[in-house]
Order: structure tokens, then sequence, then C-alpha cells
């Protein structure tokens, strides 16, 4: 067996899961610092730059967070791949890949607004093997192992135990910073509006989906996000025995993600293409 090999195959989820936690933990530390108190507050603004639109924000301690995170992968596990959000890249051999978001919910956190969270998963070829995403403004950390279960802070996240219809369900979303995509997804409003119990607005998917996952929601949708935004929570979702959906026709050219369970995202699915065709 080859060097490269050994390495491939040392991967223990158990661990995995545990050096994410440290990780966004570490990570938590550093950018509730950034919040706590006025003048903080204040040099979060004076850092802030924009990427992709006016809109879509960084800070230095979303670039802060990330090299703490990956410092805390790499030390442990050299071998490893690396992608994050604000540029952390590192080529892996093992087979085990890091998809990390510094801060996902930069908007809130730059206007001091809780609602935003670390996000960390581990992929392997089969997709995401263990997920964490840790809000350190509640200090909840919810964390979830392929095959083997969802948890927020240790404690099991139950199955659903009933599935609302779509007029019943509390729906969160999402909009993009395109200017474009945000009217198209405006206009899907009224009727989702006219038809769930209500509709919330985070700012973090990581944290939505996680709700979703809690049963604090009911169910989640918007233009597709990237990976690092939902690579942990879709995992939590999953493993709490709710299902993600890529759902085409809703905007053109881009799929729509849903999330809930199955029957709540069957619901919500036929109720936004209806929306699409208005």
């Amino acid at each position: 067996m080859t060097h490269h090999e050994d390495v491939k195959h040392s991967a223990d989820p158990g661990e995995l899961l545990s050096l994410a936690v440290r990780a966004a933990e570490r990570a938590g530390e550093a950018v509730r610092a950034h919040v706590s108190g006025r003048a903080a507050h204040a040099s979060v603004r004076a850092t802030a730059e924009t990427k992709s639109s006016a809109t879509d924000l960084v800070t230095a301690a979303d670039r802060e967070s990330e090299r703490l995170i990956v410092d805390v992968l790499l030390s442990s596990r050299p071998h490893d791949g690396i992608v994050g959000e604000e540029g952390g890249e590192h080529q892996g051999t093992s087979g085990i890949e890091w998809v990390i978001d510094p801060i996902d919910g930069t908007t809130n956190f730059f206007y001091g607004n809780p609602g935003f969270s670390i996000s960390i998963a581990a992929s392997d070829a089969e997709g995401a093997l263990v997920g964490v995403v840790h809000d350190p403004t509640r200090a909840e950390t919810f964390t979830s192992m392929r095959g083997k279960g969802a948890w927020l802070n240790g404690e099991p996240l139950p199955a659903p135990s009933t599935v609302p219809p779509i007029t019943e369900a509390l729906v969160a979303t999402g909009f993009s910073y395109s200017a474009e995509l945000r009217r198209r997804q405006a206009q899907l409003l009224p009727d989702v509006l006219a038809t769930v119990r209500d509709i919330r607005r985070s700012g973090s998917v990581a944290l939505d989906l996680c709700y979703v996952a809690a049963g604090r929601l009911d169910a989640f949708y918007e233009a597709m996000p990237k990976r690092w935004d939902i690579e942990a929570g879709a995992l939590v979702i999953a493993e709490s025995g709710r299902v993600t959906r890529a759902v085409a026709g809703v905007l053109d050219g881009t799929p729509t993600l849903v999330a809930g369970s199955e029957g709540v995202v069957d619901e919500l699915t036929a109720l936004l293409l209806r929306a699409a065709e208005r």
C-alpha cells in the first residue's frame, strides 16, 4: 500500500467532527470579539469591503476566521484539501476536503445583528461526511455525521413527528446579491406569503437549514446558495430525517434549493413552480 493510500483511508468521522467543532468554536470566539462593544463594532465597519456587488460584504473578521479555521484543520490534517469562501484553498491528497464559510451572514455581522454562523464540513467522494454550524452569539453548535445522526450541543435532533400542510408552514428564504435575481425572487413572494403561515429571512443560510432540522422552521427555499453556505447544513438536514432538493424551473437558469420534511418540500416546490408561471 502506498503512502498516499495510507493517508486516504485514515479519516475517522468522529475525529473529523471533533476537529471541526474545535475549529468552529475557536473561530467563533474570535468573531464574537469583533462585535463585543461599540469600538469593536466600529472597527468591523471600517474593514468592510464589497465582493460581487455593492451589497455583498466581506470584513477583516471573515478573513481572520478563515485563517484560524484553516490553521486548526491543517495543523492536524496537512494532507486534506480546503475550499474556503474567502479564498482559502489547499490541494489535498487524503480524499478529504474541508468546505468552510468563516462567517455565514456577514451582513448581519456587519450591522451587529445576531444571525451569523461559522459553517465547516468535511467531505469525501460521496459528499459531506461531517458538518458543523456554530452560532457564536447563542452558543449553539449543530453537528452531524453521515449515517449517524444530527445534534444540537450534543443532544440528538428529533426526526419530524408531524408534517404541517403548506398553509401552516413557517418558511424561511433568502435573496441573491444580484439585483436582477433579487427582483425575480421578489416576484415569487406574493404567492408564497398568501399561502404559508408566515415568512422569515434570517440572513444565514447555514442557520436556516439547521433551524429546519431542529423544527424551528418548517421549510427553507432560496436560489441555489454556494457550496460553502450549505455543505454542513444540508447534512444536518439529512441526518435529522428531512430533505434538501434542487428544483429547476422556479428561476430561469438557477436551481432553487428547497429544504424541509419531504411532504412540505413537495408542497412548497409545487407552490414555487406555480408562482413562477405567473
